[in-house]
């Protein structure tokens, strides 16, 4: 068989998925320097309490809220990169018909490594059942 349509939908399912590593990676790096850069964080921390659209009750849980979302972004870090390594072993497999069966179950693997209802994942998945 050709398979060319689920070759395109898994190299476009590749390359949305490196682009969310990638951007990922820079939400990782600006929360490590909101963390760990207390005159970044100060001056942050000033600039809310002094918006007047905001209370003070709301500056604390937006503060309260990035600072949940530190320790969260190295999870979604660690989970697109394991969807993009499964999705690259799908495209291994399938490109010469080796074992497409494998293919497909690596590709909704890697479709729900990359969030469940993203248009990655969505692509992954038709790809992963049409193998």
């Amino acid at each position: 068989m050709n398979r060319t349509a689920e070759k395109v939908l898994s190299i476009i399912g590749v390359v949305f998925t490196a682009i969310s590593v990638v951007l990922s990676f820079f939400f990782l790096a600006f929360m490590k320097l909101f963390t760990t850069d207390t005159e970044f964080r100060a001056e942050m921390e000033m600039d809310l309490y002094s918006d007047p659209n905001f209370t003070t009750e709301e500056a604390d849980m937006v503060l309260s809220a990035i600072d949940f979302l530190e320790g969260f972004s190295l999870f979604i870090v660690i989970v697109l990169i394991i969807s993009l390594i499964a999705t690259i072993v799908g495209i291994v497999f399938m490109w010469n018909d080796k074992n497409p069966k494998l293919a497909g179950a690596m590709f909704i693997i890697g479709g729900l490594f990359s969030f469940v209802l993203s248009l990655t994942s969505i692509l992954l998945y038709i790809a992963g059942i049409m193998c």
